[in-house]
């Protein structure tokens, strides 16, 4: 399964970009806001989730790691298909969408593309409590992909104790994998800082 994937921005259109990964294209569907992200760039690093259906491959592609988070989430929600996840996450920034389930809003969320009423009471039924609200402000996203990165404090505490400045540990850590421990957090940080140097 492709992990992510980093190449030239080759081309934006509608809900898809392709990637130019050493002469070869992939077309990845994309939500509206990973497009606005990339579309000025040169190259991308793009996170990918793989779907496969007996009739066709798709690939989907989110700028950041949290952004697959939700929408891993979103699509185990009984009626939400991936496609349904991305006009989801394209129509609503990721804290906003996150805040209407923890508030139980059904109202909200059946205003959201292709979801009505019965799916957005299913949405807070399977996804309340397990998504933690973001607050409003500066740290908002922060505390919100530390509920997804369980090892993104120690991950960061740990480069900082070894002399790197926070500003820049931060990004690199924010583009990691989720699904890092420690160890590997800490060993894949040190290879990007010390390339940055």
């Amino acid at each position: 399964m492709i992990g992510f994937l980093r190449g030239r921005v080759f081309s934006v259109e509608a809900e898809n970009l392709t990637l130019d990964v050493q002469g070869v294209g992939y077309w990845l569907t994309c939500s509206e806001n990973t497009l606005k992200e990339v579309e000025a760039l040169d190259e991308a690093q793009i996170w990918v989730y793989t779907h496969v259906r007996e009739d066709a491959i798709q690939l989907f592609g989110f700028s950041k790691p949290l952004e697959r988070q939700v929408f891993l989430s979103l699509i185990k929600v009984n009626g939400v298909g991936p496609k349904m996840a991305i006009h989801i996450l394209s129509a609503t920034p990721l804290e906003r969408l996150i805040q209407m389930i923890e508030a139980a809003d059904a109202k909200a969320l059946a205003q959201l593309p292709k979801v009505g009423k019965k799916t957005a009471e299913q949405m807070i039924l399977s996804l309340k409590g397990k998504l933690v609200s973001a607050t409003q402000g500066e740290n908002g996203e922060a505390r919100l992909a530390q509920s997804f990165f369980p090892a993104r404090k120690d991950i960061v505490s740990a480069l900082v104790n070894l002399g790197f400045r926070l500003p820049e540990v931060e990004k690199v850590v924010e583009v990691m994998d989720p699904d890092f421990d420690l160890q590997t957090g800490v060993r894949e940080g040190l290879k990007s800082l010390t390339q940055q140097v």
